[in-house]
């Protein structure tokens, strides 16, 4: 994946990618303590570097629903969008509802060559509404 993407394989750049495939929608704290839990010691710094670089390679996709931190997926190369929880904040991928990416049909696109949208759902997931009705 990496070289085909011209980038040099290196430890940590392996390590992030393990991490973000394992734990899709992970924050950067998340993914640094699951880099470290495999490589020891390394530098948020470095995490950050290796995220910029596999976000500007496509091979992970950044994304930050409103009131949210950054969070890191290795879904891409699909125009898939997202549930929020309003509660507790977990988030899950949704399908385009019809076909194939219908949601890149704007009503007006403004002379813009649209090639992805992004659409984020909120409400509560099944916990929180099970745990506000009791």
């Amino acid at each position: 994946m990496l070289r085909r993407a011209a980038l040099r394989v290196t430890r940590p750049r392996v390590a992030v990618l393990a991490a973000v495939h394992d734990r899709p929608h992970a924050d950067t704290d998340s993914i640094i303590g699951a880099v470290r839990e495999d490589l020891g010691e390394v530098s948020h710094q470095a995490v950050y570097d290796v995220l910029r670089a596999l976000t500007a390679a496509s091979l992970v996709r950044r994304i930050q629903p409103t009131g949210s931190v950054a969070r890191y997926e290795s879904r891409v190369g699909d125009n898939h969008h997202h549930v929020v929880c309003r509660s507790c904040g977990a988030i899950a991928d949704v399908d385009c509802a019809h076909g194939s990416a219908p949601c890149l049909t704007a009503s007006d696109d403004h002379g813009f060559a649209i090639d992805e949208a992004e659409v984020v759902y909120w409400g509560r997931c099944p916990d929180c509404s099970t745990a506000s009705s009791t």
